[in-house]
């Protein structure tokens, strides 16, 4: 794929170490956006999120490996399989942390999770190992797409515990699936869009369009521990933006504890599916433009001018009566003189026809270094 210098959606991301004493950030990000080819200029956009295992050594280092080892491998290729590009940069990943954990033992037992969104104009594909989540916000409505690999998860499926259990269970961080483990993770590519779906109908939902006004969120355990579903909704939908709306989701955390680190991508679809640009006016036409407007003053000057001109009437000899021509007295008509109707013509005031209204501007994230 050729690398674009301006992505097709809006992306706003936000990362955060969050409030513990002394920890650091783990978490990970990363964004590319694409053309598909030289011929073929369909707009693609790549995004992950990792998270280095909580109590790992070395987490920040296995999520750094995975962020920058998938989207390497997205960039090289040809953007025509998305799913199966996915699964082999996930495996390479998983093979270097390995190796490398297994080379030095200060590294000995890190890991990350991961959850990445590949959309291929309005298309959507999406594959995730861990906790890592992704968001749907349709409307009024925000479905999670993933499902996570946890204990949690499975005692939930399974009815050994309900949600409210769950939310504060001692294993609510104990992960089924992650990468830097032996044998290698498969990565989930699952779809969720709603209740009582089965294995097939998740894995035919890959390719979903996306409609105007959608937003996806990928995240990590961070927020989603301590921030709601229909909290992340309000705040994505009542925000001014998403930069906005992804620094207020990480603050809401914090305010919460802040536990541990927190990160945040918002993709959005425009409302009209197409991303405004500026129209550009040629050099030749803003020169007959400006031309056309001189000689509009001009000729409104010259129409002043003549009408402020005096009129100038002849003095008709006098016609004596041939009665009268004898007579020695000379008649001399009386002239009034005819002063011109003065009617000041309005002063001209050029109009030019507004520029449209510039539309976002989007900036390409060629690093995966966390901001804040």
């Amino acid at each position: 794929m050729i690398p674009s210098e301006h992505a097709h959606l809006y992306v706003a991301a936000f990362t955060d170490k969050g409030m513990r004493e002394g920890k650091i950030n783990e978490d990970r990000y990363g964004i590319s956006s694409f053309q598909l080819n030289v011929d073929d200029s369909t707009p693609v956009l790549f995004a992950i999120v990792s998270d280095g295992i909580g109590g790992h050594l070395a987490g920040e280092v296995a999520a750094e490996m995975v962020v920058n080892q998938v989207i390497q491998a997205v960039a090289e290729s040809n953007g025509e399989a998305p799913l199966e590009t996915i699964a082999i940069a996930v495996d390479t990943a998983n093979e270097a942390v390995v190796q490398l954990a297994e080379e030095d033992t200060q590294k000995q037992g890190m890991g990350a999770t991961c959850v990445c969104v590949w959309v291929v104009d309005n298309r959507l594909y999406a594959g995730y190992i861990g906790d890592s989540r992704l968001y749907l916000m349709r409307g009024a409505s925000i479905q999670q797409l993933s499902t996570d690999h946890t204990w949690i998860q499975e005692a939930l499926e399974k009815g050994v515990i309900t949600p409210d259990q769950a939310r504060n269970h001692p294993n609510m961080h104990v992960i089924r699936r992650y990468i830097g483990s032996s044998p290698a993770p498969d990565v989930d590519f699952r779809l969720r869009t709603g209740p009582e779906q089965d294995e097939e109908t998740m894995l035919n939902n890959q390719g979903l369009p996306l409609q105007n006004g959608d937003t996806l969120l990928l995240c990590s355990d961070g927020l989603t521990d301590l921030v709601w579903n229909d909290e992340i909704l309000e705040i994505v939908r009542l925000q001014k933006d998403l930069k906005s709306a992804a620094q207020r989701l990480v603050d809401l955390a914090n305010e919460r504890g802040g536990h541990d680190n927190s990160t945040v991508v918002l993709i959005g679809v425009p409302q009209t599916g197409k991303k405004r640009t500026r129209k550009k006016l040629s050099l030749g036409w803003m020169i007959a433009g400006v031309i056309g407007i001189l000689a509009l003053i001009a000729a409104g000057l010259g129409f002043l001018w003549y009408l402020f001109q005096p009129v100038v009437t002849p003095t008709p000899n006098p016609v004596i009566p041939i009665s009268q021509a004898t007579e020695t007295e000379t008649v001399t008509p009386t002239e009034t003189p005819i002063l011109p109707t003065m009617t000041l013509a309005p002063s001209f005031t050029p109009t030019t026809t507004p520029r449209p209204t510039l539309g976002p501007t989007y900036t390409p994230w060629p690093t995966s270094t966390p901001e804040g």
